[in-house]
């Protein structure tokens, strides 16, 4: 299996986190290692912990062949 991560989000409407603002979706990646998602992950939160209405999470992608 090949496991793929990604990071997802963006600003959302608002705190209850359930509507992303049209165009403010991101998606970055892939990345082949946990480890390296995690750390551009907390770049980004770290980046954008000012904007109460930013979130981003770490999605696993797991490809079977």
């Amino acid at each position: 299996m090949l496991v793929k991560y990604w990071i997802v989000g963006g600003q959302y409407t608002n705190t209850d986190f359930d509507e992303l603002i049209g165009g403010k979706a991101e998606v970055r990646g892939p990345y082949r290692e946990r480890d390296d998602a995690v750390q551009a992950w907390r770049r980004l939160a770290s980046a954008t912990r000012h904007d109460c209405l930013a979130r981003y999470s770490i999605a696993e992608e797991i490809e079977r062949r």
